[in-house]
């Protein structure tokens, strides 16, 4: 099965999040998933990701089942459970994988552009990075569409540039691969992510030299 590497949403990018009380314990669960995920992705080592990303799925789960209809929760509820079953690895993940798919379409049943269209690119990124038929879902087509949907909400984030570059240099386009992941390293800082920012930077970096290696 391939190896699944999920998936960094664009919360808190320039976009002005929620505002007044409705949404400000939702603003907050958020804010809150997003960090604890930041800590296990990129500051914990990877042996403790599993485990890590098991009880941060715990919590995302009560705040689903408090918050059912708000594409927010639901998109950060599918980042953890896929950063899980890339962590665990295996057909055993690939349960959790199915459910993030849901998660991620019922997102973008609520509201296609919350979190400047991260459930567009997250989706995108499973089609890429799982097993196609008869093992899973994976489907280069339908990555493709929905990368590029990603990209059309935010066309200057870092994620959706890093995705669909990585997925094209995983195709072999090493020059469209490249322009991407170049325009991915120019994307504006977000607010309160310097953590995450940081640690997509050097994936990018550790790509581009593998696109330098094939070069030469």
């Amino acid at each position: 099965m391939k190896n699944i590497k999920i998936v960094l949403s664009t919360l808190l990018m320039g976009a002005t999040l929620m505002s007044g009380s409705a949404w400000a314990g939702v603003e907050e669960d958020v804010a809150q998933l997003q960090k604890e995920w930041e800590k296990i992705k990129y500051q914990t080592p990877s042996a403790q990701h599993e485990k890590g990303f098991e009880n941060l799925i715990k919590e995302a789960d009560k705040l689903v089942a408090q918050n059912p209809n708000r594409a927010e929760i639901l998109i950060w509820h599918g980042i953890v459970e896929s950063s899980y079953a890339g962590a665990k690895g295996g057909l055993g993940a690939l349960g959790h994988v199915k459910n993030a798919k849901k998660t991620f379409e019922k997102a973008l049943e609520i509201n296609p552009t919350a979190l400047d269209g991260s459930a567009y690119t997250s989706l995108g990124s499973l089609y890429y990075q799982v097993p196609g038929w008869p093992i899973g879902f994976g489907d280069d087509k339908k990555a493709t569409e929905f990368l590029k949907k990603g990209l059309a909400v935010n066309p200057d984030g870092i994620d959706p540039n890093y995705f669909y570059g990585d997925f094209l240099f995983r195709n072999g386009d090493l020059a469209g691969a490249e322009k991407v992941l170049r325009k991915a390293l120019t994307a504006p800082a977000r607010n309160g992510r310097k953590v995450a920012d940081d640690g997509r930077r050097q994936e990018i970096n550790q790509i581009l030299g593998k696109i330098a290696e094939k070069r030469k």
